[in-house]
Formats: C-alpha cells, sequence, structure tokens
C-alpha cells in the first residue's frame, strides 16, 4: 500500500506553501524588516492622532492632518510612476525609507523638547505624505524584482497584507500603552528607530546582473506619462481593475472612519467595544490575507474578486442593522475579509498582466485609485453620517458593493482569459 502522508506532514507542506515567498532571499530580508517597521508606523499613527487631538480638541484639526498627509497621494502618484520606471526602485526605495526615519526622528526631536506646533505637524505631515506617494509606488512596482517566480508574486503580496494587518493589531496597542505611561514622543522616536530593520534589509539584498536597471529611458517624461496612461486605459484587465479598486476605495475601504460611532453611539458601548469591533476588523483581514496567500497562481482572481466585493457588501448591510456587539463583531468580520480579498485581488490581477516596462507607471495609478481616494472616501464617509447617520453610511455602501459586484461581473471572463493566457505563457 501507498504511504501516505501524516497529518503533521500535511500542515507542515500546507504552511510550507502558504509562506513559499520567503525562500527568495531578498523577499524574506524585506518581510523581516517589514516585520519591525510596520509596527512602528501604527505606533506613529496612532500617537499623530492622540497628539493632534490633545493639543487642539478639534475633530476637524484632526481630519485635516490626515487629509493633508493623503493629498500629495493623490496628486502625486500618477506621475511618480514615469519615475520609478526610469530609475533604480532599490534605490529609490532606500531614499525614501532614509527621509521617512529622518522625518520621524524630526517629529520625535520636536515633540520631546516641547516644540510642537500644529503647523509644523501639517508641514511634516505633508513632507511624510510626499515621501509616501514615491515609496508606495516604488515598492508595488518592486515586488517583481524580489521574487524570481512571477507565480509567487501574489504569495508575495498576500504575505505583505498579513504582516500590514498583524501589525495594526499589535501597533495601535503598543502605542497606546507608551502613550499612556510616557508620551507620544517616544512612538515617534521607536517608529524612527525601526526603518533601521528595512534599511538594513534593503541594503542586504543581491541581485543578478541586469535586474535593477531602468526600464523606461527612450522618450521623454511627458511621453512616458502619456504611453502609461494610454496603456493602462487601453487594458480591458487593468482598467476595470483600476476602477473597481478606485470605487471600492471610496465607498467601503474607509469604513474604520466610522467605527467609534458605531461603538459609542449605536452600540451604546464604551472604548472596549471600539477595541473588540478594531481587533474583529484587523482579525477578518489577516484571514483574508493568509487566505490569498495560500493561492497557487492568479488563475481563478476575478471570481475571488467578484467574491470579496459580494462579502463586503454583504458585512456592511447585516452591520449597519446590528444593535448587538456580537452580531456587530461578525458583521465586521465578513467585512473586513471581503475587502481584503478586494484590495490583494485588485493588487496581484494588475501586477499580472501590466508589462514589466511599465509597471511603476501602472503601479503609480494602483496607489492613486487605493491611497488617493482615501481623502474622498473619508469624507463620502463623513458627510452621508452626518446626514443620515452611521447605520445609513454602512447600508448606502454595502448596496453600492454588491451593484460593483454585478458590474464587474459582466467584464469578469474576459479578464480571466487573459490572466489564463498570462500564467500559461510562463
Amino acid at each position: 500500500m501507498p504511504d501516505h502522508p501524516s497529518s503533521g506532514e500535511r500542515i507542515r507542506a500546507g504552511v510550507a506553501f502558504t509562506f513559499r515567498s520567503l525562500k527568495y532571499r531578498n523577499y524574506r530580508l524585506f518581510f523581516l524588516g517589514q516585520c519591525v517597521s510596520l509596527v512602528g508606523m501604527w505606533m506613529q499613527n496612532v500617537a499623530m492622532g492622540w497628539l493632534v487631538f490633545s493639543l487642539t480638541g478639534s475633530e476637524l484639526l484632526l481630519g485635516v492632518v490626515g487629509f493633508v498627509e493623503n493629498l500629495p497621494v493623490l496628486l502625486l502618484t500618477p506621475f511618480v510612476g514615469v519615475f520609478v520606471d526610469r530609475w533604480n526602485r532599490h534605490h529609490i526605495l532606500v531614499v525614501t525609507q532614509s527621509l521617512m526615519m529622518v522625518q520621524a526622528f524630526v517629529l520625535a526631536l520636536l515633540v520631546l523638547t516641547g516644540n510642537t506646533t500644529v503647523p509644523l505637524i501639517m508641514a511634516l505631515a505633508v513632507v511624510l505624505g510626499t515621501i509616501t506617494a514615491v515609496d508606495i509606488t516604488a515598492r508595488q512596482a518592486f515586488w517583481i524584482q524580489i521574487v524570481d517566480n512571477k507565480d509567487d508574486l501574489s504569495n508575495a503580496i498576500s504575505l505583505n497584507s498579513t504582516v500590514f494587518n498583524a501589525a495594526r493589531l499589535v501597533g495601535p496597542s503598543l502605542g497606546g500603552v507608551i502613550i499612556a505611561a510616557i508620551g507620544e514622543g517616544l512612538c515617534f522616536l521607536l517608529n524612527a528607530f525601526s526603518y533601521i530593520a528595512v534599511l538594513v534589509a534593503l541594503l542586504s539584498m543581491k541581485f543578478a546582473a541586469g535586474v535593477r536597471k531602468a526600464t523606461a529611458r527612450r522618450g521623454g517624461y511627458l511621453a512616458n506619462l502619456k504611453e502609461g496612461f494610454s496603456y493602462a486605459w487601453g487594458s480591458l484587465s487593468i482598467r476595470l481593475t483600476l476602477f473597481t479598486l478606485a470605487c471600492s476605495s471610496l465607498v467601503a475601504i474607509q469604513y474604520m472612519v466610522m467605527l467609534p460611532v458605531f461603538a459609542a453611539d449605536v452600540l451604546n458601548g464604551n472604548a472596549m467595544y471600539l477595541g473588540y469591533l478594531l481587533g474583529s476588523a484587523g482579525g477578518g483581514a489577516l484571514v483574508g490575507a493568509i487566505y490569498m496567500a495560500r493561492l497557487r497562481n492568479a488563475l481563478g482572481l476575478t471570481g475571488i474578486l467578484r467574491t470579496g466585493i459580494i462579502l463586503a457588501g454583504l458585512g456592511f448591510i447585516g452591520f449597519s442593522f446590528s444593535r448587538v456587539l456580537l452580531l456587530s463583531i461578525l458583521g465586521i468580520l465578513v467585512l473586513s475579509f471581503g475587502i481584503m480579498l478586494v484590495i490583494s485581488s485588485c493588487n496581484v490581477l494588475v501586477q499580472t498582466v501590466v508589462d514589466d516596462d511599465k509597471r511603476g507607471r501602472v503601479m503609480g495609478l494602483h496607489a492613486l485609485c487605493f491611497s488617493g481616494m482615501a481623502p474622498f472616501g473619508n469624507l463620502y464617509m463623513g458627510a452621508v453620517a452626518e446626514t443620515w447617520g452611521a447605520p445609513a453610511t454602512f447600508l448606502l455602501s454595502g448596496v453600492l458593493m454588491l451593484v460593483l459586484a454585478a458590474v464587474y461581473s459582466t467584464r469578469a471572463n474576459s479578464i480571466e482569459a487573459v490572466i489564463a493566457v498570462q500564467v500559461k505563457a510562463k
């Protein structure tokens, strides 16, 4: 009789498959650096919000600081893509991560010396947003250079999402403890030091000859920019995927801004209720990221994307009607799981079909649709909630996501056919 693998062997094989991108040295280095840096980033996010509100007592200024930090991403990412295609992406990331570290050190110094003012905070937020616009575009275009097999690209992107969401669970909690015990300054300082991990990882990477060379040196800047826009618009797969991502970012992805309202006014709870909802959101996203990491390749992603949109819509609708904490937690689990499927699927779909010489420009448009829509998503959530209430906002978002699923379904088969050609061509 043939030998059958034991349950322990099957579990080990499953774990190895889920984390298979870690076999690549460069990706493993970047992954480990991110494990440290992202915790620091989430600590800084919590400390920044607490600092602004403690200085001003104004919810409006709290929103303004977030807006000015995201504004450069909205304005610059389409143009940054040309720069990313024309220059060495590895070197770009070394520079952006170094500048982010300097920004965090300056912020820490201002807070620890008692020289913090709202105008200085806003100026540093704009600086960080400008650096982020370059960093996020270069980072998305960089994955292909640190994962040798394109079939493992979806796994690498999903594992990064896993780290991001795990850090979202750890960072804010750790930041809250540090703020209560010592103050915001230490959070900024620890975040600054956390960038050392990423810089060490980047500087330790080794590449084959020619891998890091720029890809779009021919022609002028404006010609390259026009070429990128024309290419993205001319591809049904890229155009529809970016449209889906932009719509999701506008009406769904910024949902967490409303959770404090649900915790206090809808569920009649306290800060502990908010903690449960935020933990549920992080847990659902983490499970979604792990699920995506187990996919073998990009085949079937259109179906997963459609499922994610539907789950997000149903999660929104269910959560909007809930007045019980347990049911709300379950609703957020479904909602955040669905949104993670949408975010990861859109990223992998675009990364799979895009030509390498236009990857930076297209991923710049991807960053525009994802992060650049964040200010408008916050505005949409706030405006609708102010007019009709938070439950009606989530109900409307759920309905709009189901409409989006129907629109996407009309061309999903055509996109899946393109994906199948790309996968078989390897």
